[in-house]
């Protein structure tokens, strides 16, 4: 595979794109939602009306309004439909076929601005009368990461790479030293998406002067001297084990490509011949639509020896994690890649230096990598406009708990919680007011209502005592009782601890204890006192970071909230 058999693909997937398609999601919310039943009743009307040689049916990734899947829309038109059902179906068929009769007045189809009832009324419109470039759910965002989904197929490589795909792995393997790919990622300003928010230029350069003392055998250099420096990994956590987040999963199902591409590009800036993508058991079509995509980027030479004919190469095998929460750590995640027991190790030395099997390791996760390749593409000064000083680009969100409209956005860094609450996610159901908004899973926080105008950032965040995390937004009404947000998520730490260290095996479980003992009403002041202390030493002494950030549910509702904890104990 070279450059210009890799435009002769994009070419020829553009002929073809030339027809009406009919793009119905078939991943995640809309499939639970009978999408496939939908996308089958579809094509069987299509085939029905004869129109085969100018419609197509495709199965594409999530189109981000998952409350009100399963969403179809008609391409080059780009009319929404939603909540369309498997009868429906042929109606959308009748309007692509211009049949007056059939779609005069057609109920339920067309998508309209949800109401703070969240009550959808029947319209007697045509479905062509809406379209999604008018609802504030898609025009507030901006797309990078998800700028493929629900557009192309994710099971066909053809279509991501009529879409430029591997257009930025062509460009650094053909024009750039590793060098320049490092300085680019450096310059665009992107930090690492999966936590704290780590300069991943800087991250990359690490591993990159690190010398591995484990030379490559032949399982991975393949006899190619260019590969023959040293022994070195690069590993893609996908391990999302957040409650309330899908932002990887959506992108592992809608994408996959994208991701892979991301890989091979940071491989080649750190001199890497061997990936892995560790992704949990739990997502079992995310893990299918990988496997397709590595074999075919294996088929067409994207993946493997001297990829676009030169002397990089390259290759991904995936692991399937158990589903434990502390994999998401990242030296536990190398533990288990390893075929060992996922437990954390103490650092340094860091795995930039020291990681799977003692050798130098870069790991980032999903939201990261699928950075890369537009960065690559457009480069790093047009990513470093967007978003802002301090945090550049946007941050894919998933919108879910007390909201109207639950699903996948992607914002650029600087939007306002308040925009994201009520202006996309339509405010909470029922006339209902939002009290809280729970960033960051786990290890995150609980960021009130009156701050709702901060800007989403890493800075702005943290001040709040909350985290960016990978990207879990969980809202929350004022019936909610913010002591039983900080016990349920306490109680989801102290499942998942793996129990090497006391303070976050012992700490966890006594701090549970007393949120449980104060939401019975059978606390005192000094149970206050001993939560807040017991906080403090099981933060500044677990091991890891999910030990060292358990506490945060906690502290941010004390904050904000403390007069729900006092109204529970007795004087």
């Amino acid at each position: 595979m070279d450059l210009e058999e890799l435009n002769a693909i994009a070419s020829r997937e553009h002929h073809k794109q030339q027809k009406t398609c009919i793009r119905c999601c078939t991943v995640g919310g809309c499939l639970s939602a009978n999408g496939l039943a939908v996308k089958e009743q579809l094509e069987k009307a299509v085939t029905e009306a004869g129109l085969g040689k100018k419609v197509t049916v495709a199965g594409v990734g999530c189109m981000g309004l998952c409350s009100r899947g399963p969403l179809v829309r008609v391409d080059p038109q780009g009319t929404l439909y939603d909540r369309v059902t498997p009868d429906t179906a042929s109606e959308i068929v009748a309007s692509v076929n211009n049949d007056a009769e059939a779609i005069r007045e057609v109920e339920g189809l067309s998508f309209e601005e949800t109401s703070k009832a969240c009550t959808p009324r029947p319209l007697k419109i045509s479905p062509s009368q809406y379209q999604p470039n008018n609802h504030p759910f898609f025009t507030q965002q901006l797309k990078i990461v998800l700028e493929n989904s629900g557009k192309i197929d994710p099971e066909k490589i053809e279509e991501y790479i009529a879409a430029d795909g591997y257009q930025g792995l062509g460009k650094v393997l053909l024009e750039m030293t590793p060098e320049s790919v490092i300085e680019t990622i450096s310059r665009s300003g992107l930090r690492g998406r999966g936590g704290a928010g780590y300069p991943t230029g800087l991250k990359w350069a690490t591993v990159a002067k690190a010398k591995s003392e484990r030379t490559l055998d032949s399982r991975y250099n393949g006899g190619n001297p260019h590969n023959a420096l040293s022994r070195k990994f690069v590993i893609c956590n996908a391990d999302e084990g957040d409650p309330g987040a899908f932002m990887d999963r959506s992108v592992l199902e809608s994408d996959p490509h994208r991701v892979i591409e991301g890989m091979a590009i940071a491989a080649y800036a750190v001199g890497a011949t061997q990936g892995y993508i560790y992704v949990r058991g739990e997502y079992p079509l995310a893990i299918n639509h990988l496997q397709k995509a590595i074999r075919q980027a294996k088929r067409l030479g994207l993946l493997g020896s001297q990829i676009f004919e030169s002397p990089f190469d390259f290759k991904i095998d995936l692991r399937i994690g158990a589903g434990a929460f502390v994999c998401g750590e990242e030296t536990a995640l190398m533990a288990s890649i390893e075929g060992k027991r996922g437990i954390p190790r103490p650092r340094p030395p860091y795995p930039a230096e020291s990681g799977l099997w003692g050798c130098p390791t870069l790991i980032n996760n999903v939201e990261t990598f699928a950075n890369v390749p537009t960065i690559i593409r457009k480069g790093a000064d047009w990513f470093d406009r967007i978003g802002t000083e301090k945090s550049k680009g946007t941050k894919v969100f998933s919108l879910a708990g007390k909201v109207c409209n639950t699903g996948l956005i992607e914002v650029p860094m600087g939007t306002t919680l308040q925009q994201i609450v009520e202006d996309m996610g339509g405010g909470v159901p029922d006339g209902g007011k939002a009290k809280a908004v729970q960033t960051g899973g786990p290890s995150g926080g609980c960021i009130p209502a009156a701050a709702f105008d901060t800007s989403v950032d890493y800075e702005s965040l943290t001040e709040l005592g909350s985290i960016m995390g990978s990207g879990g937004a969980i809202v929350m009404d004022e019936t909610t009782n913010m002591v039983d947000v900080a016990r349920f998520f306490m109680e989801f730490c102290m499942d998942e601890s793996c129990g090497k260290c006391i303070p976050c095996r012992a700490g966890t479980v006594q701090l549970y204890q007393l949120l449980t003992k104060i939401r019975e009403g059978n606390a005192f002041l000094t149970d206050l006192e001993k939560l807040e202390e017991i906080c403090d030493m099981v933060k500044y002494t677990s091991l890891c970071g999910l030990g060292q950030s358990a506490p945060n549910p906690v502290f941010s509702t004390l904050r904000y909230f403390r007069d729900e904890y006092l109204a529970l104990i007795s004087d």
